[in-house]
This record gives structure tokens, sequence and C-alpha cells, in this order.
């Protein structure tokens, strides 16, 4: 597996759970998680342009 595969699903890994489900972190926001979300969206661009 290249390394950018494994990033990836690491990424997605944590953009789930930085969802806000516990009572707790709902007052944070979707911030965490889009955070996250944006980070992941710019790998996979990075990634299927070959620049990764």
């Amino acid at each position: 597996m290249p390394l950018s595969t494994i990033l990836i699903i690491i990424l997605i890994l944590v953009l789930i759970g930085s969802l806000p489900a516990w009572p707790y972190s709902r007052g944070w926001g979707y911030g965490p998680s889009g955070v996250v979300g944006v980070i992941l969206v710019i790998l996979l661009l990075l990634a299927l342009t070959g620049r990764l």
C-alpha cells in the first residue's frame, strides 16, 4: 500500500471520530471535523493529481 492511501484512511477515521456526537462536544460545533475534512479534501486532490 502506498503511504498516501494509508494517510487518507487514517484521516477518514479521524474525521469520523471528530464528529460532535457526545453531549460535551456538541458545543464545539463542526469546527474540528470541518478542519479534518478540509485536510482530507486537499490530500485527496493531491493524490488524484499525483503530487502526493
